[in-house]
């Protein structure tokens, strides 16, 4: 028998869970620098100034790319996720991790000497919030928990 703790509507054709719209707003958060490189490599000319902008320590950049790889992985796996249950249940907490990773690395650059700036405080307190909705959200715990037939 199925779970019956949600709404009808949040539940698929094949009975599944449907991810939170609020779950691909954490994974752009989470794929920042993915973005950024999708769209500074759209804008050809304006890309290496755009890079420039948002990343002068280019370190940083291929560093930023790292805690996107949860992200990426689940937006490449979200549609397929119950062929890989085992895979699919284990990456919501590398987004947890992965999320922990952001939440720390900017008061990391501000310790080391960045200078403090609206985007960063923005952004530090939107990491923070994704990282309690990932943790306590149910409808999101009960979409990638193991589906036993």
């Amino acid at each position: 028998m199925k779970n019956i703790e949600f709404h009808p509507a949040h539940y698929d054709s094949q009975g599944r869970v449907k991810l939170p719209l609020l779950f691909w707003c954490v994974l752009l958060l989470q794929a920042r620098t993915w973005v950024l490189f999708v769209v500074a490599g759209a804008s050809r000319d304006q890309g290496s100034t755009l890079l420039n902008l948002f990343y002068p320590d280019h370190d940083n950049f291929w560093l930023g790319l790292l805690p996107g790889v949860p992200a990426v992985l689940a937006f490449l796996l979200s549609g397929r996720r119950q062929l890989f249950p085992r895979l699919w249940y284990s990456l919501r907490w590398l987004l947890i991790l992965a999320q922990v990773v952001l939440l720390c690395w900017q008061p990391l650059l501000w310790f080391y000497g960045e200078p403090m700036s609206g985007i960063g405080i923005a952004l530090v307190v939107a990491d923070i919030v994704a990282l309690l909705w990932l943790l306590t959200h149910p409808r999101l715990r009960a979409s990638f928990a193991i589906e036993k037939d």
